[in-house]
């Protein structure tokens, strides 16, 4: 097999390159709860004012959320999230359900979630075709990037 100089073409990897940052995350949740102020940000996520400036800005540049003026003196801005940045809301739900199964007890989570039916939401991945609920052993991987199986990269 031909050894290849480049990772695995993935969209994760892309994903995670704008958003994989644990502060860009964070500020995702903020906004999603509706923070959209910059001291609101700085104070609910705990970043140093200037690493939280540069991962704004390069949430904006993504498109993941917009800014918006809501004070012209001082001039200060509000982020709120784009379409493509509420998209990335169940991911955050299906992360923060994790870390409530795996890193606490039950009566230790910081914060519920509850669905406008009145119930507490348990997000789960869902196939859109069939409605099935999506588990690991009913998935398969099908690469469409050239030179590239499951394995890894094909031969030459």
């Amino acid at each position: 097999m031909a050894a290849s100089k480049d990772p695995r073409p993935c969209s994760i990897a892309d994903a995670l390159a704008l958003v994989g940052e644990k502060y860009s995350l964070l500020v995702l949740r903020e906004v999603c709860l509706g923070n959209t102020r910059f001291d609101q940000l700085v104070r609910n996520i705990g970043a140093p004012r200037d690493i939280l400036a540069t991962r704004l800005r390069r949430l904006v540049d993504a498109g993941i959320l917009a800014r918006r003026a809501y004070s012209e003196r001082p001039q200060r801005f509000e982020y709120r999230p784009t379409q493509a940045g509420l998209e990335l809301e169940p991911v955050l739900m299906t992360l923060m359900a994790w870390g409530d199964r795996h890193l606490r007890e039950d009566d230790d989570r910081p914060m519920v979630l509850a669905h406008v039916c009145g119930n507490e939401l348990t997000p789960v991945v869902t196939c859109a075709a069939c409605g099935d609920q999506v588990r690991h052993e009913d998935v398969s991987a099908h690469p469409q990037a050239p030179g590239w199986t499951v394995a890894g990269p094909s031969a030459a």
